[in-house]
């Protein structure tokens, strides 16, 4: 396992091309190209601010005003994320031709699909800025350093999760059904439209801390909504232990099954 592991390396040109014309393939004919990028996103913002303010007014304590930024910290993550399993569960039956090639390594569409999706966050994170500069323009130095240590966190738990979907859908095709309804509850289960200490009882509290992505979204909300230093810092190092064996899972669950993966797809 660790060995073909070491071999990811030697192929991260591979990777950047797929990742690249994966990019460009899904926008590929539409009028306005990588600008839905940026557009996708905001009409999430909007739809989601549109249902909170106008149809549900009241719906939110004012203390995470401006909603629409608190909302928008959670729901870009989180859409980062949940393509990224969605995609990456159907990488290797989508992708049957290229794993049938002996020389190719299969754990390169899931892990495709993760960056590919990674790239669309990155292309919000203006938006995202852009609101910041408006709402918020005294987010500190500290607080954009610890930025970038949520998103490679993120990346890690994506990455593993995904190669365990992708293994385990080639040969229980239902999971990727199933997987549509568990992302909307795991949604609701985490607390991107509403704080996490509104969460009701002790069961609801546990839910959400045994919860990994309400700490990423807990983290993201710390660093670029709420004022004050980053104190889930503890939690998100938990995170990523817990996410560094999880990738370890993933890739040797992954490393087990590969040699079924040209029968059944």
């Amino acid at each position: 396992m660790f060995h073909n592991l070491r071999q990811l390396v030697r192929y991260r040109a591979l990777i950047q091309s797929l990742v690249t014309r994966e990019l460009k393939a899904r926008y590929r004919g539409s009028v306005l190209g990588f600008f839905w990028s940026f557009i996708n996103p905001l009409l999430l913002l909007v739809v989601y601010s549109f249902v909170f303010t106008v149809v549900l007014p009241g719906t939110h304590p004012p203390e995470i005003e401006p909603y629409a930024l608190f909302m928008f910290c959670g729901i870009l993550p989180w859409t980062w994320f949940s393509s990224s399993l969605t995609e990456a569960a159907n990488s290797l039956m989508s992708g049957g031709n290229l794993i049938k090639k002996v020389l190719f390594p299969a754990e390169i569409l899931p892990i495709v699909s993760v960056l590919s999706n990674m790239m669309h966050f990155f292309f919000g994170l203006p938006i995202l800025v852009a609101f910041l500069i408006w709402f918020r323009p005294t987010i500190t130095i500290v607080e954009v350093l610890w930025f970038p240590v949520v998103v490679a966190v993120q990346l890690l738990f994506t990455l593993g999760l995904s190669l365990l979907l992708a293994a385990l859908t080639v040969h229980f095709r239902d999971i990727k059904d199933i997987l549509s309804n568990l992302l909307t509850l795991w949604f609701f289960a985490t607390p991107i439209i509403y704080p996490m200490h509104l969460a009701p009882g002790t069961i609801s509290k546990a839910v959400l801390n045994a919860n990994p992505m309400s700490h990423f979204a807990v983290s993201y909300q710390e660093i670029l909504f709420y004022e004050g230093p980053f104190g889930h810092w503890r939690w998100l190092l938990a995170i990523a232990f817990g996410s560094a064996l999880l990738f370890l899972l993933g890739y040797f669950l992954f490393d087990r099954l590969r040699d079924s993966f040209a029968e059944e797809v």
